[in-house]
């Protein structure tokens, strides 16, 4: 079983988000439907997703950075993946035990947890960036490399333009959700400055303007920084 460990307080976005979430999750996803609020597919997802099963060996261990209620993407990955989720709400960890029973999660900040070195093969992070305060986002990009073995992948959603950062009820369900971006530039000189290799940058079409997709890599031969073998679910 992986050891992780989370620090950090309530600052303002956190607060919104533990108990925004609390509010919209069931709305955003109710369990039953194949879209959200926001007219994004699941099939967009599964698409977005297919490199990562391309690239990585099935049972590779794989993180969910800001999975929610689990639904869609670590039920997708866990049909070939040992999946590790991971979000801040305590409704939304409930609801993805119960949706995605072959998963793992954790109730933490994905800010501010912490995974040992070579950890995971894949990291997914999917519309969860956008909600983690701005000067967090490059330190848990680092962090990323980290805890992947080399050869390791990162998929993940960012803004593609820098709108003002907002707290708004966006979902419809009348609670409130921090979000901000950086443009896509930024994140991609983040993820080079951190060792990713850049695969693919693709902007997204979401029904909203702005949204980014990149797929990097931690390069095959990059130095190993500890000598375990890979981590089995118990």
């Amino acid at each position: 079983m992986h050891r992780a460990t989370a620090t950090g307080h309530r600052s303002p976005p956190r607060a919104v988000g533990q108990d925004g979430w609390r509010r919209a999750s069931v709305h955003y996803r109710p369990g039953t439907h194949n879209s959200d609020p926001l007219e994004v597919d699941f099939d967009d997802h599964e698409d977005w997703l297919r490199p990562v099963f391309r690239l990585l060996e099935r049972g590779s261990e794989v993180l969910d950075l800001g999975c929610g209620c689990g639904i869609p993407d670590s039920q997708i990955l866990s049909n070939r993946f040992r999946v590790t989720g991971v979000d801040i709400s305590d409704v939304q960890i409930e609801r993805a035990r119960r949706l995605v029973p072959k998963a793992r999660f954790l109730r933490a900040d994905m800010a501010t947890v912490r995974f040992p070195p070579e950890t995971f093969s894949g990291i997914v992070c999917l519309y969860s960036l956008i909600h983690v305060p701005p000067e967090e986002r490059r330190p848990l990009i680092a962090r990323m490399y980290r805890w992947l073995y080399p050869g390791g992948v990162v998929l993940v959603t960012t803004g593609d333009e820098v709108p003002p950062s907002s707290v708004d009820d966006r979902l419809g369900s009348n609670a409130k959700l921090y979000r901000s971006h950086a443009d896509s530039a930024t994140y991609g000189r983040w993820l080079s400055e951190a060792g990713f290799e850049v695969l693919r940058r693709t902007s997204i079409d979401t029904g909203e303007p702005g949204r980014a997709l990149f797929l990097a890599q931690k390069p095959p031969g990059a130095p190993i920084l500890r000598h375990a073998p890979r981590t089995s679910r118990t």
